[in-house]
C-alpha cells in the first residue's frame, strides 16, 4: 500500500487494481463486508470473492430492520460502501491455496445517501465540521482487555488468564503469547504496533498501535477489539473489553490522546507557552472539561462503567487537567511539537470509538469556537485531597451512575449536536432501557446480603 501524508497522519491509500492483485496472490475466496451497530459492536455480511465489482460499487444490500437501533421494518433495505483503506487479508484464515478478507463499510440509502443510523458516518460529520476550520483530527486510543479462561465447553469462566502484575515477563505473565500472536494478527492487517504488555491488574492486559486520522483511528479501534477477542479464543481464552469485569482491582479504560492540525503544524503546540501549549489547545480543553458530564453516557455506555470510575483504582473520575497528574480527567504527555496531545482518560474500551471520538472532538471544536478559558491546572494528586479541598479547588465529579450520566446527557447539547436525531433518540433509548433493567432486576449481592438476614 502506497502512503501519503497529510498532516503529521499517514493515510494509506489502496487502489482497487492493489486489492484485486491480493486477492490473487492470497487466494481470497471470501469478502467480510464489516459495520458497526450503534453500540459499536461489530456485524459482517459475507460474500464470494467473484462479487467483488458488485462489492466496490456498494450493491450488497442488507435488512437494517434486523439491526438494533438502525431502520424500521417499512424502511428496511440498507447498502454497504467499502472504504478500501480498510481491506485487509485476515491471517488466521490464511492455508494453503485459500484465505478471507474484509472491508469496513459505510451504510448507506437506497439513494445513495449517507445512512444517519450509522455511527462512522457520524464520525464523518464531525471531521467535516472540523474541516470547515482548517483542522484535521489526529487520535491515538490505548484500549486495555482482560483474559480469562474458557471451559471445556468454549465458553468464559470469572477465572482470570494469568496472576502477573504491571510490567511483569513470563512466566508470570502466561498472556505475553497471547499479546505476540495478537501482534502478529495486528501487523499483517497493516497496524503498525508501538507497545505491548501486561497492565496493573491480574489478567489485564495493552498493545498500543500507532495515531492516525480520526475516521482511521475508530476504524483500527474497532479491528483491534475484533482481533484480540478471535486470536485469544484460539488460546483458549476469553478476551473482554467490560470496563470492569473483577471487583477490587483495576479497570479497563480507552484513553483518548487528540490533537488537531492544521495543514503539517500541531494547531495545539507553542513553544512560546510555559506548557508548549497553544491558546487553541487550552480552548480545546476548556470545551471537553465543560462538556464532558454531558457526553460521559458515551465514553462510558455501560452500567458497568460506573464501577470502574470510583476512586481508588486509577480511573479518573474528577474534572480537572494537568500537564502531568494521572489522577486528572486531561492530562497533557510530555512529548511536544508535532506529539502536542490532550488526553482523556475517562473514555473505556467498551465504548463505539466512532461515536467516542466524534463527541471528545465536538466539544473540543465548541471550546476553540467561543473561546472558553480553560481552569488552573492541578498538579496535586486528586484522589488523596479531602471532600473539602476538592469543594474549594472547584473539582466536579463525573455522573456516578448510567441514569446520572442520561439525565446529564439529555440536559446538554452536545450529544444531539454531534449524534444526529437519528442515534441520539435511538442511544438514549436504548440506555434509558439498560439502565431500567439493571435497576429492577434483582443482583446476586442482594441475596447475598438480605436472602437469609430478613
Amino acid at each position: 500500500m502506497a502512503e501519503v501524508l497529510i498532516s503529521n497522519t499517514p493515510v494509506n491509500t489502496t487502489t482497487l487494481d492493489q486489492i484485486i492483485e491480493t486477492i490473487k496472490e492470497k487466494s481470497v475466496e471470501l469478502l467480510h463486508l464489516q459495520f458497526v451497530d450503534i453500540e459499536g459492536i461489530l456485524k459482517h455480511i459475507t460474500v464470494t470473492v467473484e462479487q467483488l465489482e458488485d462489492v466496490v460499487e456498494g450493491k450488497i444490500m442488507f435488512d437494517g430492520s434486523s439491526i438494533k437501533g438502525f431502520s424500521p421494518i417499512n424502511k428496511s433495505d440498507l447498502y454497504l460502501q467499502p472504504d478500501l483503506n480498510t481491506f485487509a487479508v485476515l491471517p488466521w484464515t490464511v492455508e494453503n491455496g485459500y484465505s478471507e478478507a474484509r472491508f469496513l463499510c459505510s451504510v448507506k440509502n437506497p439513494d445513495g445517501t449517507d445512512y444517519e443510523g450509522d455511527t462512522r458516518n457520524v464520525l464523518k460529520k464531525t471531521v467535516d465540521r472540523a474541516a470547515e476550520h482548517g483542522y484535521t483530527i489526529s487520535v491515538g486510543p490505548e484500549l486495555e482487555f482482560f483474559l480469562f479462561k474458557n471451559d471445556e465447553n468454549g465458553y468464559a469462566t470469572q477465572e482470570l488468564g494469568d496472576r502477573a502484575g504491571y510490567f511483569e515477563p513470563s512466566p508470570h505473565d502466561v498472556g505475553d503469547r497471547v499479546r505476540l500472536e495478537i501482534y502478529r494478527a495486528l501487523k499483517a492487517m497493516g497496524f503498525t504496533i508501538e507497545a505491548s504488555h501486561h497492565e496493573v491488574a491480574e489478567g489485564q492486559h495493552e498493545i498500543n498501535f500507532k495515531y492516525a486520522d480520526v475516521l482511521k483511528a475508530a476504524d483500527l479501534a474497532t479491528t483491534y477489539k475484533w482481533v484480540v477477542k478471535t486470536v485469544a479464543k484460539k488460546f483458549g481464552l476469553h478476551a473482554t473489553f467490560m470496563p470492569k469485569p473483577v471487583f477490587g482491582i483495576n479497570g479497563s479504560g480507552m484513553h483518548v490522546n487528540m490533537s488537531f492540525f492544521e495543514g503539517s503544524e500541531n494547531a495545539f503546540f507553542d513553544p512560546s507557552d510555559e506548557l508548549q501549549l497553544s491558546q487553541k489547545a487550552y480552548h480545546f480543553i476548556a470545551g471537553v472539561l465543560e462538556n464532558v458530564k454531558s457526553f460521559t453516557a458515551v465514553t462510558n455506555p455501560l452500567v458497568n462503567s460506573y464501577k470502574r470510575l470510583v476512586p481508588g483504582y486509577e480511573a479518573p473520575c474528577y474534572i480537572a487537567w494537568s500537564a502531568s497528574n494521572r489522577s486528572a480527567l486531561i492530562r497533557i504527555p510530555a512529548k511536544k511539537g508535532l506529539a502536542t496531545r490532550v488526553e482523556l482518560r475517562c473514555p473505556d474500551p467498551s465504548a463505539n470509538p466512532y461515536l467516542t471520538f466524534a463527541v471528545i472532538a465536538s466539544a473540543g471544536l465548541d471550546g476553540i469556537e467561543k473561546g472558553l478559558e480553560a481552569p488552573a491546572a492541578i498538579n496535586e494528586d486528586i484522589f488523596h485531597m479531602t471532600d473539602e479541598k476538592r469543594a474549594f479547588l472547584g473539582i466536579d465529579n463525573l455522573p456516578g451512575s448510567l441514569a446520572e450520566a442520561l439525565k446529564a446527557l439529555e440536559s446538554g447539547e452536545i450529544a444531539s449536536k454531534t449524534l444526529g436525531e437519528h442515534v441520539y433518540t435511538e442511544y438514549v433509548s436504548m440506555k434509558k432501557a439498560e439502565w431500567d433493567s439493571y435497576r429492577t432486576a434483582v443482583h446476586a449481592w442482594e441475596i447475598d446480603n438480605y436472602h437469609t438476614k430478613f
